[in-house]
């Protein structure tokens, strides 16, 4: 499988106003409180001719169920996983090896009562809430953590509060 492509993806990390981040548990996953590797930062694929900054918003807006948010960052470079073997050929449609992804920080314009996981008829999560920055690694997917550990390096001076 190491010959399939890499999908074209962008990521999200959305700060509030607290300095905190958003992740979500994903559905599909055991949906039992302190399942190792059940939450994760939205993300998405890129259409094709699709420019990453309004990738991510679509992205939110379809994850999420809004995009009131501002790109207020960007990882300088793109960041790639591979999956993990009992997901190749099956994970993402079966074409593609892994993602390939352009990271954004956002600082989140709305309210909490604007995130609706719901919005879409087959939603990927089914939870989300609001995390120190520094706790996404431990949190995520064990095939994702050290992309979200050089997420929590690359975008630590976003995790301030603003006012």
């Amino acid at each position: 499988m190491s010959d399939l492509p890499y999908r074209p993806n962008v990521g999200a990390v959305l700060f509030n106003r607290d300095g905190l981040v958003l992740v979500a548990r994903r559905a599909d996953l055991p949906n039992v409180e302190g399942a190792p590797g059940g939450w994760q930062f939205p993300q998405g694929g890129i259409d094709a001719e699709e420019d990453p900054r309004a990738a991510v918003l679509r992205e939110l807006a379809e994850e999420i169920g809004t995009d009131r948010a501002e790109i207020i960052g960007e990882h300088p470079e793109w960041l790639t996983y591979d999956l993990p073997p009992a997901l190749l050929g099956r994970a993402l449609g079966g074409r593609f090896r892994g993602q390939r992804q352009r990271w954004f920080a956002l600082r989140f314009t709305g309210t909490d009562a604007d995130i609706r996981l719901d919005a879409d008829p087959h939603p990927e999560f089914d939870a989300w809430r609001w995390v120190h920055l520094s706790e996404t690694p431990r949190l995520g997917p064990d095939f994702k953590r050290g992309i979200y550990a050089i997420l929590a390096r690359s975008f630590a001076p976003h995790a301030a509060p603003c006012s």
